[in-house]
């Protein structure tokens, strides 16, 4: 993975993580309230370590109990990264 897609996941899991903690839910939180992903999963997405599905992402907000635009509230500064054209 290039460093761009590396750095976007890790800002992605952070803010996941960030969501979850304000949410007052744990981990297994997540699990129980009906996503179909692991407890494994939802740390590897928020330590950066898991490129995900669209099926993955939906899972997730529905966890967290948000709207899946929430999981993408978060800021990233792009221009510090050249991008192939």
């Amino acid at each position: 993975m290039d460093v761009l897609k590396d750095e976007i996941l890790k800002k992605f899991g952070e803010h996941i993580k960030e969501l979850r903690l304000k949410s007052g839910l744990t981990q297994d939180d997540v699990v129980l309230n009906g996503s179909k992903i692991t407890k494994g999963t939802i740390s590897d997405i928020e330590n950066g370590k898991r490129n995900f599905s669209f099926t993955t992402l939906i899972d997730l907000a529905k966890g967290l109990n948000l709207p899946p635009k929430e999981l993408f509230d978060f800021e990233f500064d792009i221009k510090k990264y050249k991008i192939d054209e």
